[in-house]
Order: structure tokens, then sequence, then C-alpha cells
């Protein structure tokens, strides 16, 4: 069935959906009516800007300008007053949604967008520029998450728990036009990853996992499905959560400008490295080796992108988007993530070495939190192996370079050692080498 058979949020338009952001809960023809008084109110805009807060307003609002016809820009709350001012004017937002009147009703739309129409334009985090606008059209998401869908076995019997931001696509796409529509309700929990009763699926990131006290993730063993990704997954949470709630987590691969790329299938065998094998209408490929097993990853499809907004094609002329990762393949034939290409791969002394490797050997020392590690110039070597690391308890360094010297080619290991309080991270938990860099600089 296609998307304009059966209506881009379908749950909501028939009727069936729920959903619940921090405490406030709008149920079924509450819901359609509510969100039916927002499309009503931006009828006509061609882009509207949702200011996106961890709150039900967020979710209405975003579902009442999609079934307008128009495509929402969500903003970061937390967005400083330049950035803001460059996504408004960059997008040409002709209308901004602060917050929701919900003594405001009135009936869905009847007609249904094209599905080619743009959807959401939302933009990256700028750590390399100013922020991109990536267009993505209605077709691209509801192909994605019917793929999900089929591939996580979800149903409207889920209940499904977060606490992901809504101005990021995980939260607003998957957690929460997922459930619009597929029909499960959401409980989204506000700021904090939290278990919720009666939750069947749950959706979060490395940073969240790993800050889930025993308590907690005995609370989730009752769920059918933990699902993780937007970052790095070490084994030592992986580890944690299966011995204590005995759950391998989900660790999918995405990005903004391609939503969900690879996803284990859940009769498979789950591990903290692979990331899965490429969803329905997906492919992927590895190219531009950089040695005999690691190449830029490469994916098209039905699930992508139109382009970046008033910027050149990012497409290669066969229709491939570069994604800027490395990856190989393993033994079964499933993607494993190596880095990013341009602050992931250090090139030293000849020898080519990925850092998560060496990030992945570094938390296994008891004494180490966490870390990261990149390449700096180096006149002599090209670039040297420097890590960054938070303590948990004083190091000692030659305890240390024992410990690596088990796991990791001589030079492989780190030549500088960091210890800093915290590491620069995203509102997702996400490593912000950009920003290390910087500051190395």
């Amino acid at each position: 069935m296609t998307d304009s058979q059966r209506g881009f949020l379908h749950a909501l338009q028939q009727g069936t959906a729920s959903i619940e952001v921090a405490g406030k809960r709008l149920r079924a023809q509450e819901l359609a009516s509510v969100v039916g008084a927002i499309a009503r109110s931006v009828a006509g805009a061609r882009r509207v800007a949702v200011m996106a807060h961890p709150n039900l307003d967020t979710l209405v609002a975003v579902a009442g300008v999609l079934l307008a016809g128009a495509a929402a820009v969500p903003i970061n709350p937390a967005a400083g007053e330049a950035e803001r001012r460059h996504i408004l004017h960059d997008s040409g937002a002709e209308l901004t949604i602060e917050a929701v009147d919900y003594d405001a009703h009135a009936p869905l739309p009847a007609d249904l967008p094209a599905d080619e129409s743009p959807a959401l334009i939302a933009y990256t985090s700028g750590s390399t520029g100013p922020p991109k606008g990536v267009v993505l059209p209605r077709r691209a998401i509801a192909t994605n998450l019917d793929a999900l869908q089929d591939a996580w076995q979800w149903t409207h019997e889920d209940v499904l728990a977060h606490a992901l931001p809504f101005f990021h696509l995980h939260g607003l796409a998957f957690g929460g036009l997922g459930p619009l529509r597929h029909g499960s309700p959401l409980v989204h929990t506000g700021v904090d990853f939290a278990p919720v009763e009666g939750a069947t699926l749950y959706f979060g990131v490395p940073s969240f996992w790993g800050s889930l006290t025993s308590d907690d993730i005995r609370a989730m063993r009752a769920a059918r499905l933990l699902v993780t990704g937007a970052a790095m997954l070490s084994r030592r949470v992986f580890d944690r959560i299966l011995a204590i709630s005995g759950h391998r987590l989900l660790n999918r691969y995405a990005m903004t400008e391609t939503l969900v790329i690879t996803s284990p299938r859940l009769s498979k065998p789950r591990s903290a490295n692979s990331v899965g094998t490429a969803l329905p209408g997906v492919e992927v490929r590895l190219t531009n080796y950089v040695d005999e097993s690691i190449g830029s990853v490469e994916v098209r499809g039905k699930g992508l992108f139109l382009g970046y907004l008033g910027l050149p094609n990012p497409f290669t002329p066969d229709g491939w988007f570069p994604t800027g990762d490395l990856g190989l393949w393993n033994e079964q034939r499933e993607l494993e993530l190596v880095g990013r290409k341009s602050v992931d791969l250090i090139k030293t002394a000849g020898y080519r070495v990925g850092a998560g490797e060496v990030e992945e050997a570094l938390l296994e020392f008891p004494a180490i939190a966490e870390a990261a590690v990149l390449g700096v110039p180096d006149e002599l070597l090209g670039q040297r192996v420097a890590a960054w690391v938070v303590a948990r308890r004083p190091i000692d360094k030659e305890e240390l370079k024992t410990f690596l010297t088990t796991r990791l080619a001589s030079y492989k290991h780190p030549t500088e050692l960091h210890l800093v309080d915290r590491l620069p991270r995203t509102e997702l938990g996400k490593l912000n080498k950009h920003r290390l860099l910087e500051r190395s600089a």
C-alpha cells in the first residue's frame, strides 16, 4: 500500500493514535481534533518553524503542519540567537509555532499531501560550518517507518517509551511520527530517560543507556526490545545492559539525511559492534577503501532526503549519497562502523588507526570512564594518536601501557594522554570531536 493510499500519519488519521509527553496525554479523537486545528491555522503556508521543546505541543504542532501540506522546521529551543536566525532565514519559514491551544478543535484535512512534497527540513549540527537544511520528503519518512515496522515487528500493540529530543530526527521522526503512523501509544518521559510501566519498546542513545541505574535497567526487563543509535555503542554499556536486563541492545545506523540505513533483525544475534544489514528499499556499499577491509559508506534508496536546501546536489552521478562514515563488512556480512572519515581515521607513521578501536580498549581499563581519541598533527609521524579521558580514579600510566599492550599494536597506543573533567558532547551524548580538535589547536 502506498503512502498516498493510506495517509502519511495513518494512525492519527484513523483516530487510533494516543501520545503522552512529560505527563500530558491526548487520546485518539481529542488528539486528531487538536491537530486538525493546527492544520487549519497554518493552511496555505509552505514552511513552518516549530520550537521543539520536550513537550506535547511539539508533536501536535508538527503533525498539524504536515497534514496541512507544509514542511515543519524543528528548532532546538537551546539554540543560540545567531543559529536560530540562520535557520529561520535559510528555511524561509513563514510562521513559527511556540505553543498549542488545546481548546481549539477542527477536523483533519481531507486532502493528502503528495508523497514527494517536503515533510521536514531538519538542520544539521553545524559542527563543520553553518547548519544545513536537510529536506526530507513524506515518501522517505513513510518508507523508513514502514521498514522499521517490519524489521522490529513494531505494531499497534507496542507501547513506545523514550526521552529523545524532538529537535533531532531520532526523537521526532522515529519516536514521534512513528507512533502516529503505526498506532503504538507513545510515552515520552520528558528530559529524563526512565522506565515506564507497560512499555514494550524503548528508544535511547548510548549515553542514555550508560546513565541508567541498575534498578532502572531491571525495570526494563519486561520490554521486548531496547534500541540504541546516534553514537558509537561501547561493549561496556552493551554488556551491562545484557547482564542486568537480559536484553541485547539493538544498535541501528541512521543519519539525518538518510533516516535508518541498517538494523539488526530480531531473529539474528546482536552485538555492540554490528549495526546489521540494510533495510528494505535501501542499498549500502563500501567504496574508496583505505585498506583491505575498511571503506567509505555510501547509501541510496527511497528513504533518503532530497538534498540540502539551497546547496549543490550532494549525490554521486549514479545516485549514491556519501555518508562520511567508514565501515567494514563482518563475517556475517553485517555492517560495522569504524567512525567518521574526517576525525576517526588516523594516519600515523604509514599506518592507519581507527579511533574507535583505541577508544574501546581504553574504556576496558577500569580507571577510565570516558575516552575520545584523535589524530593530531606531527612533523615526523604525520599524525600522532592522542587520547582525552575522564578518569574514575588516578591512572597509573605504566599499568595502562601494559594493559593496552595485550589489546593493541604498539603503533595504536596513544602517545598523549589528557585527563579532563568531561568530554564535549552534543545534546544526544555524541562526542563532539571537532570541539576537541579546536581545543587542541
